[in-house]
């Protein structure tokens, strides 16, 4: 851990700001590199003042847009039969596959939103988005926002901490806890208000 760490500061401060947006790319898409070991160093950079906290934070948001559009893309053109059956290849099994689409159907477009601060959820959520041809505006807006707050949240973790790896980890666990609570409220707020809107349209 402590080597990945060290490599993950080395290759953000070497790439700069196209690395932060690269590897977020890569982890909101299907391409497991945890956001945990990507925003907390450029956080630290930024504690050493060679970053911008603003810039970090807007690379690391717009990057996991652009890897969430990928699957988002993938799964619209591709079609459910030929993800289930090459997803196996970047490790999307069809019973993960089956567990997020489940989520999206169950809680609607919100899904996109609260996804984006669920652990496993969070890499997955833009496939079933893209499969139902979910509005563009919203599946950015959604996304956006999700994925704002929780690079927000670990990259003021990672300037607060700095290089100390197991307290970064410790951290991440905490806000994750604290996010996982917060997208349950969103959830339960979001259907007890369905049916007032539903009734107010009729």
């Amino acid at each position: 851990m402590h080597e990945i760490i060290n490599w993950l500061v080395a290759t953000v401060g070497a790439m700069g700001y196209p690395g932060i947006f690269i590897l977020m790319a890569m982890e909101s898409s299907v391409i497991p590199v945890p956001s945990e070991l990507v925003m907390p160093p450029a956080g630290y950079l930024v504690h050493a003042g060679q970053m911008d906290m603003l810039a970090v934070i807007l690379c690391g948001t717009f990057g996991s847009l652009f890897g969430a559009y990928v699957n988002y893309f993938a799964s619209h053109y591709l079609g459910r039969p030929l993800l289930i059956k090459y997803g196996k290849y970047v490790w999307i099994t069809e019973e993960k596959f089956a567990k997020v689409e489940t989520f999206f159907i169950r809680h609607g477009e919100i899904s996109t939103f609260v996804g984006r601060l669920l652990p496993v959820v969070r890499h997955l959520i833009s496939l079933p988005a893209g499969l139902a041809g979910m509005n563009h505006w919203k599946f950015s807006l959604y996304t956006l926002l999700g994925a704002g707050i929780w690079v927000t949240v670990l990259t003021w973790i990672g300037y607060f901490i700095g290089s100390n790896q197991e307290l970064i980890m410790k951290y991440s666990h905490q806000a994750l806890a604290g996010v996982v609570v917060l997208s349950v409220l969103i959830v339960v707020v979001y259907i007890k208000l369905q049916p007032k809107q539903e009734d107010e349209r009729g």
